[in-house]
This record gives C-alpha cells, sequence and structure tokens, in this order.
C-alpha cells in the first residue's frame, strides 16, 4: 500500500512550482534576464532596480547600490549580481562605469537641402508606346550611376547624355537596395518633339525642414532628425551626393489629426544661412560637420548623455521649435520601453501631455522629428515618428544609437553630404 502524501508537503511542493513559475516567467524576472551581458552607466547617472530585486556589486567603489537604485561612482568595471527578495539570483552582468558624454542638446527648426548621388527613378513612362528604361529592367527606386562611364550627377546631365546619343545603346549603371547591377536600353525618339528620351521619372535632389537633434562639442559634428530621409514616391532612402544644414524659420503649423499628420511649415531657402554640410543620411538620422558650434539658450552648457540602460518610464521633455518664440521645452511621459541589443527607431513611446503644445499643433507633427529627449537632466534620445491614428503619440529613439551612427560622420570623406 503506498503512503499518502501529507499536506504539508503538498503545500510545500505547490510552492516550489508557483516560485519557478514565478521567476521564469514573471515580468520583473523577465526583464532582469533581457538586460545586456554588459551594462553601461557613467559617473553620477543612476538606474531604478525593478520592484522587489537586489543587487550585489563586487566593488563599492565603482557602483552605489541603496533606495532601489545603482548608481555609477567611479571610471571602472564591477561585477553586479540581480536578486529577487535577496534570495534568488536571476542574473550576473558586467557594469561599466563610463566617463561622462556632455552634448548641446538642439530643438531648433533646420532647413535640408540634399543632392543625391546620382538620380533615383520614381517612375517609368512610355515613349511612342512602349518604355525603353521598362523593357532594360529598371524600375522606381534604381539610381542611375552612370551612362556609358559617365557618372551622372543631376536629372540635366542624364538628359544630356541621352539627347547626345543619337538613339545609339547606352550601357547604364544603377543600384538597386544598395546593390550594383547594370543593364543597356536603347533610347526612341518622342514623335511630338524628334528629342531622344529612356521613358523614366527620374528625381535628384530634395528639400524639406526637421529638427537638429544634437552638437557634439568634442569634434563639431551634429545629428538630425532621427530618421532617414526617404523619396516621397518610392519610399527608398536617398544617397548622398552633397547637402547643406540651414537655418529655418517656422512661418505656419498645420495642427495633426486622427488619421491627418500635421506639419510645420517652415521656410529657409530664402535666407541661404547655412549651419553645416550633410555627410551621411542613414535610418538613425542625418549628419555632419557644423560650420560654427550651436547653441541652445535653455542648456548653454549642455547636458551630459542619458543611454538607455538610465531612462525611465515617466515624465520627460523634448525641445522643440514650433512658432516664432525658438526653442521651447514641452512635457511629454515616456510610456514604453523597448530595450535594445541593437540600432532601432523604435526604441520608446512618447504622450505628449503639455497642453500649450497640444493646442499648437496638436501633438507630435511632421518636422518635429529630431526633437531632443530630456529625462532627469540628461540628452536621453529623439523624436523620430508620430502615431498616424494619434498624433499625441509617438516614437522615440535612443540617443546612444545617433551617436554611434555620429561617429562614422566624423571620419567619413568618402560620403561627403546627406
Amino acid at each position: 500500500m503506498k503512503k499518502s502524501i501529507g499536506l504539508p508537503r503538498k503545500i510545500a511542493g505547490l510552492t516550489i512550482l508557483a516560485v519557478t513559475a514565478w521567476l521564469i516567467f514573471s515580468p520583473t524576472a523577465r526583464a532582469i534576464r533581457a538586460l545586456p551581458g554588459t551594462f553601461r552607466l557613467t559617473v553620477g547617472q543612476s538606474y531604478a532596480l525593478p520592484p522587489g530585486v537586489n543587487a550585489l556589486s563586487s566593488t563599492d567603489e565603482t557602483l552605489s547600490m541603496a533606495e532601489g537604485r545603482m548608481e555609477g561612482l567611479a571610471l571602472g568595471e564591477a561585477e553586479v549580481t540581480m536578486n529577487l527578495f535577496g534570495l534568488f539570483p536571476i542574473r550576473r552582468m558586467k557594469v561599466n562605469v563610463e566617463e561622462e558624454r556632455i552634448l548641446i542638446p538642439g530643438g531648433q527648426a533646420v532647413g535640408i537641402a540634399l543632392a543625391m548621388k546620382g538620380v533615383m527613378v520614381v517612375g517609368v513612362s512610355d515613349v511612342d508606346r512602349q518604355s525603353p528604361a521598362q523593357a532594360a529592367g529598371l524600375k522606381a527606386g534604381d539610381v542611375i550611376e552612370t551612362v556609358n562611364g559617365q557618372t551622372v550627377d543631376s536629372g540635366e546631365m542624364l538628359i544630356s547624355l541621352i539627347e547626345n546619343s543619337g538613339g545609339a545603346p547606352l550601357k547604364i549603371t544603377y543600384r538597386r537596395d544598395n546593390q550594383p547591377r547594370g543593364t543597356t536600353l536603347t533610347p526612341l525618339a518622342d514623335p511630338a518633339t524628334g528629342a531622344w528620351r529612356i521613358g523614366a521619372w527620374v528625381r535628384d535632389s530634395t528639400a524639406g525642414v526637421g529638427t537638429l537633434s544634437f552638437f557634439d562639442p568634442a569634434n563639431n559634428t551634429y545629428g538630425a532628425l532621427g530618421h532617414a530621409i526617404l523619396d516621397a514616391d518610392t519610399g527608398k532612402l536617398l544617397s548622398v551626393r552633397m547637402g547643406a544644414l540651414m537655418k529655418a524659420d517656422i512661418v505656419s503649423v498645420k495642427r495633426g489629426q486622427k488619421g491627418n499628420p500635421g506639419e510645420l511649415r517652415g521656410s529657409f531657402l530664402r535666407s541661404q544661412r547655412t549651419l553645416g554640410d550633410i555627410r551621411i543620411n542613414t535610418v538613425l538620422g542625418i549628419f555632419g560637420q557644423a560650420e560654427k558650434p550651436f547653441a541652445n539658450p535653455l542648456y548653454p552648457s549642455g547636458l551630459p548623455v542619458g543611454y538607455q540602460e538610465s531612462v525611465e518610464v515617466g515624465p520627460a521633455q523634448i525641445l522643440s521649435t514650433v512658432d516664432g518664440m525658438g526653442i521651447r521645452a514641452y512635457d511629454i511621459e515616456i510610456v514604453q520601453l523597448n530595450r535594445q541589443l541593437s540600432p532601432s527607431q523604435k526604441s520608446m513611446v512618447l504622450h505628449v501631455t503639455d497642453q500649450d503644445l497640444l493646442e499648437k499643433t496638436g501633438g507630435i507633427v511632421q518636422g518635429m522629428s529630431g526633437s531632443p529627449i530630456i529625462q532627469n537632466g540628461r540628452i536621453v534620445g529623439a523624436v523620430t515618428h508620430v502615431f498616424v491614428d494619434d498624433p499625441t503619440h509617438g516614437y522615440g529613439v535612443f540617443i546612444e544609437w545617433m551617436l554611434e551612427t555620429e561617429q562614422s560622420a566624423d571620419t567619413s570623406e568618402e560620403e561627403n553630404a546627406a
């Protein structure tokens, strides 16, 4: 006969099972396990530990553990063990305390004038009921780089090369999804004018308004937008031959509404005041060298960088220019964080709470992309996108991802504009 298991043993077994399941599946445990193997803080920067989590450091000189926070004290490295309720170890990781980096936050409205490398095909059309471009395999989004070995710098140059061909076949090199390709096409004579045509609509430049994210006084570089400049017709990222960042004035605002994003309307081509060049255009924004240091009247001495480890769900501010009053700080709430091991534009979800900004713009509108995000006295990110169905909400990118990209702008000679 089998002996029955006593009630105390059943309770103990169920308790152990429940604790084990909680350790595996609880949001707190999952959040701790999701932390990177190497965690970064700067001197004076702190990280709020999740409720119920204790941390033990291998050195008290580098890190301070008090009141549910981990704070960097001095440059160095420490081994940290995360425990639940001081009993159950969940994660071990290295914490590097780094030197504080100071940036001048942006918030200025800037004009962007960009000339592409090559010319982009934005559509194909017929010439005498057929399209030589389409027959040769070209399609929207392709970037024509050379014709018969000659580099194509503009739409005008492409037209000239086609007209001078006399209808002879043209050897074309182009890029599709950043991969080099080649083809041959034969122009046709336009029945109406007699001019030689290839049956393609092309674009070689673009212009618009955005917001400066930061100026780095250490190397005289800047970052802006927080997202790429894309071709309006094809959605493809525009390569850069040359470009200029210019002073812009906001002349009007189209308020954002549900299903209809708003827009800052600015003027900059008339003043022609160049602030810097544009060297690269990336998924995380545009970057280049400033002609002279940028200033921010709200933070004249700059602000330290806050890495993602220190960003918290809670109150923050964005710096933007939405009228003739210049840079102003507007209240927001960071409502969601996405801890990331690799760069992404959607690092956090933002909610605009500032009544003044809501009255002026309805929330986040086009042209505010790049507005720096300030939390706990640090620059932690930049605005990237607005929710189409709710302009009071949008996305932000961690500033560290933009800074990594900025380094390539500081050293790149190959790409001389963006």
